[in-house]
């Protein structure tokens, strides 16, 4: 694997950078392709970019919210992740996972703790996991660099034409000695990967994980 190849799963995974210090940045469309957009945008104080990937298609909202914020449904992650376990979870409250990246010569593997908060809109009927990490739960391991700046966010819409519009927000700052410019140039891959293997996932014909 490539360093490129690991910047994208560091990125996908499933931060102390708030959520609001995006906030009044614009998103800035870069590509869209097989029905995905990608936007990025400049984060507050940091010389990384946060990203925004979204697409449409028709499902079920049911059969996505099995395997988006599943504590159940984890098998789908990317290959790489070389250790995932479930901390603790409450169904469609809060999950939190430890999780354990492989990477290639000369970075150090890096590892993530974060609690992924669960909850859906009474009104609009929109399922939203928002991640962030937890600093203090397990300790740290000195061959193993820790992400400590990362957020994530899933957005899953339920639309009256049997659509749904799912939207991946995000940023990582993944430590160590990672140049900055390589993160920016690799940061439009990570949602259009992520929302693909979604996307394949809910429509094909293999159940998702109850």
């Amino acid at each position: 694997m490539n360093k490129y190849n690991f910047l994208i799963v560091m990125i996908s995974a499933f931060l102390t950078v708030s959520v609001n210090d995006t906030y009044g940045q614009a998103w800035n469309f870069v590509k869209g392709k097989d029905g995905i957009k990608i936007y990025t945008r400049d984060v507050s104080g940091s010389s990384l970019k946060s990203f925004k990937g979204e697409v449409t298609f028709k499902a079920d909202i049911e059969k996505v919210s099995l395997i988006v914020g599943n504590a159940k449904n984890i098998d789908w992650w990317d290959k790489d992740i070389i250790e995932k376990k479930v901390v603790a979870f409450e169904e469609n409250k809060f999950i939190r996972y430890y999780i354990v990246y492989d990477v290639p010569w000369p970075f150090s593997r890096r590892d993530l703790v974060l609690e992924a908060q669960i909850s859906t809109d009474p009104i609009t009927g929109d399922r939203i996991v928002f991640a962030k990490p937890l600093l203090n739960l397990m300790p740290e391991k000195p061959e193993i660099v820790r992400i400590k700046k990362y957020w994530q966010k899933w957005t899953v819409q339920p639309m009256n034409n049997g659509n749904i519009h799912v939207i991946l927000e995000g940023f990582v700052d993944p430590g160590g000695n990672i140049p900055n410019w390589l993160y920016n140039t690799v940061i439009t891959e990570t949602p259009f990967r992520v929302l693909t293997a979604l996307r394949d996932r809910v429509l094909s014909d293999r159940p998702a994980n109850k």
